[in-house]
């Protein structure tokens, strides 16, 4: 129960944001569960103790997750990935970064920017890796009928 009530709420979180991008019908639902599958592989990596590592298998999970229902329902990838990813999104660690700035803390100021820096740079990698495996699965048929 502990680790499915945050999904349950990512999920809420989620919908909102694929009423928000006009989605209907099913890939409405189907987008809003890729941001509690996104959540849920992020809980499930925390035994490593490594937060940008969790965000990196999160939106690795998010990015299979989006391609393969984005052939399936055959609907954009976008429609899936950007409400699935908006749980990951750092804005807490933006908001304490520009804080610090403002105060003068240079120090937590440096350190909160990197930290958030890595966590953004996890989440793009992830996606990035993904998008650029499936896209070279999808050419190697076209590839093998030019020869």
């Amino acid at each position: 129960m502990q680790m499915f009530l945050p999904c349950f709420y990512s999920f809420l979180a989620c919908f909102g944001f694929s009423i928000l991008y006009n989605l209907r019908g099913r890939v409405l639902w189907l987008s809003a569960l890729g941001g509690a599958v996104c959540w849920f592989f992020y809980l499930l990596m925390g035994f490593s103790g490594n937060d940008i590592f969790q965000y990196f298998i999160a939106s690795l999970a998010i990015s299979v997750y989006s391609e393969v229902l984005a052939r399936v329902v055959k609907a954009p990838v976008t429609a899936f990935l950007i409400p699935g990813i908006i749980p990951m999104v750092p804005g807490g660690g933006i908001y304490y970064t520009m804080e610090y700035c403002i105060q003068g803390q240079m120090g937590r100021f440096a350190s909160t920017g990197l930290h958030t820096l890595g966590v953004a740079g996890a989440i793009a990698i992830g996606i990035l890796l993904v998008s650029s495996v499936f896209r070279w699965i999808h050419l190697l048929p076209v590839k093998r009928k030019k020869r």
